[in-house]
């Protein structure tokens, strides 16, 4: 697929995953535009383990854009990103308004494989249910979740994992997948077709994150021992 211009929907804050996945599309050969939308923290929740780095620590999308020329547009909601745009990627935001989604293609990564794993801590429920991890690129529609799918590529499971390594390797896809965007949609690819459909998720309570600690054994012998088919993943 031939890109004109990709829009960037992030926050007007710092934010790591812009930051990562700007670095490593600016020399590709399509035009940029970032959109800006406010951020709203939400409580600070207390957790067994993060499976995200800190999303704080990175330098303002603004900085960047400025740097590298490229047009930013600080929107009050997402009613304010226009239509100049071949698709959109989301880098950060919340869910959508029918009115912005309405006419564009929007791209989300979900950091789980839909439709098994969808909604929230999809990392974390996919350990916890045993089920194989990867990502989803998939359009934005009115269900959570739900979009047309772009491609899924799996996340690599190792013997010698631990919940913090697999959790960094998941994130590593996540950010390597939206940076290659255009190699997904001219070779689409998707291993897990007719993968069980789960229900959208909310956030893992603390004490089944307990238990997916405790088990956590079980699910690097399922998908990471020897003889496993692998494919090109994070």
């Amino acid at each position: 697929m031939q890109l004109k211009t990709v829009g960037l929907v992030t926050y007007h804050c710092p934010h790591l995953k812009t930051e990562q996945v700007l670095q490593r599309i600016l020399q590709q050969d399509f035009g940029l535009r970032m959109y800006a939308l406010p951020f709203t923290p939400r409580k600070r929740r207390e957790t067994l383990f993060d499976h995200r780095p800190d999303q704080s620590a990175a330098v303002a999308p603004q900085a960047m854009a400025e740097k590298h020329g490229i047009p930013y547009v600080e929107c009050a909601s997402d009613r304010d990103i226009d239509d100049a745009c071949d698709v959109y990627l989301i880098l950060g935001a919340g869910v959508l308004s029918p009115g912005c989604v309405r006419g564009k293609k929007i791209i989300n990564c979900h950091p789980g494989i839909i439709p098994a794993c969808r909604g929230l801590d999809a990392f974390k429920w996919a350990l916890y249910g045993m089920k194989p991890l990867g990502i989803t690129l998939h359009y934005i529609d009115a269900e959570v979740d739900a979009g047309e799918i772009i491609s899924v590529i799996p996340t690599n499971v190792y013997v010698s994992d631990s919940l913090a390594t697999l959790a960094r390797r998941h994130y590593d896809n996540e950010i390597d997948c939206m940076s290659r965007i255009t190699e997904f949609l001219d070779h689409p690819q998707n291993p897990f077709e007719h993968i069980e459909t789960g229900e959208p998720m909310r956030r893992m309570p603390l004490g089944k994150e307990r238990e997916l600690a405790h088990r956590f054994s079980d699910y690097v012998e399922k998908y990471g021992r020897p003889g496993q088919a692998k494919r090109r993943g994070a």
